[in-house]
């Protein structure tokens, strides 16, 4: 295969310099084409000295006409930006991911409520894929368009997919109906505009929850649990997101209530089983616990099992930038042009 022409749309983001980062070590992409309204007319490496020497690509300002000579085209910008332009790059066989909301949700209702907008291409995002590759794999290697998932959706139903599987496979209720998802993430989820709950002397030794009354990842991960991983069993999930002092890394931890059948399972057994075959899902051995260390700059997502009695533990870890975002991308245009998934991204986690 000749080299693969990518556009970035947004590339002054936490995620754009993260796709560049990865997209300048992928033996089979080239980044041809990298927007920017503010920037147009600098170097990646002027905004970014990271990458002096890594790439000189120039920002430009977006223009559909010149991203529909690309092979792909990656979103790393605010909600509602990819849908005016996925048609028309569609119809010029572009491949689109978008890394925004704008093709995550299937119900137009749940998008306007929580993105505040009305879908500009609502048949686009029906033939859309959810691009989760450990789950839905099938359908993004025929799509068109991708819709790469949320950081904290993809701990969540990646943590939860074993315990579903498993409950549809025994088709009976293994846990209680109410779903805890207790969630952190690093600053650098919240983007790079400037925000003044965001600067240092806000977030430095400091922890909050927010969004507790709602948030927006909460209707997609209800769609990853029931309508993705098809459960067979009604849930009622509360996920709770927190506002942690670091940079970077992503904790959710799942708080289960077996049912008596469900205290019977060796659930150690069925995460290992789960992701034998996955190389970015790395179940741990058992008493070992995820660190977000343990994932910082890589694509991987490991993931922590902890049984006693009652209750069950899923303890997940991930890059919010990496596999959260701009690796899992990647990792959805690996699978959209046939290659190999790890292309690119067989970058080993950077301790301390």
């Amino acid at each position: 295969m000749s080299q693969i022409k990518v556009g970035i749309v947004g590339g002054t983001g936490y995620t754009g310099v993260e796709l560049i980062r990865l997209l300048s070590n992928h033996p089979k992409a080239t980044i041809v084409m990298l927007t920017s309204r503010s920037e147009a007319g600098k170097k990646a490496s002027e905004i970014f000295p990271s990458l002096r020497g890594v790439s000189d690509v120039v920002f430009s300002d977006a223009d559909d006409e010149a991203l529909a000579k690309c092979d792909v085209v990656f979103f790393a910008t605010p909600h509602g930006v990819a849908m005016k332009s996925a048609a028309f790059l569609g119809s010029r066989g572009v491949k689109v991911i978008d890394l925004a909301a704008d093709f995550r949700l299937q119900d137009l209702s749940a998008f306007e409520k929580w993105y505040g907008m009305t879908h500009d291409c609502p048949e686009i995002l029906k033939a859309a894929a959810y691009g989760l590759p450990e789950i839905n794999r099938a359908a993004i290697k025929n799509a068109q368009v991708v819709g790469n998932p949320g950081c904290y959706p993809t701990t969540a139903i990646l943590g939860l997919s074993a315990v579903i599987a498993e409950q549809n496979r025994q088709d009976c209720p293994l846990i209680d109906e109410k779903i805890i998802i207790d969630a952190k993430s690093g600053i650098s989820g919240a983007g790079r505009s400037a925000k003044l709950d965001l600067i240092f002397s806000e977030t430095s030794d400091n922890f909050s929850a927010y969004g507790v009354a709602g948030h927006r990842h909460l209707p997609e991960i209800e769609q990853g649990v029931h309508e993705l991983l098809e459960s067979k069993f009604p849930h009622k999930i509360r996920f709770v997101p927190h506002l942690v002092p670091m940079i970077r890394g992503m904790f959710s931890t799942i708080h289960l209530s077996l049912t008596a059948k469900g205290q019977a399972v060796d659930w150690q057994s069925v995460f290992e089983n789960q992701f034998k075959d996955e190389y970015f899902v790395d179940v741990l051995p058992k008493g070992l616990l995820p660190q977000t260390r343990y994932t910082r700059a890589s694509n991987f997502l490991k993931i922590g099992v902890h049984q006693d009695g009652e209750t069950l533990t899923v303890l997940v870890v991930q890059d919010n930038l990496v596999k959260g975002a701009a690796g899992q991308a990647v990792q959805n245009m690996n699978i959209l042009f046939g290659l190999d998934e790890k292309l690119g991204l067989e970058v080993v986690p950077v301790v301390p």
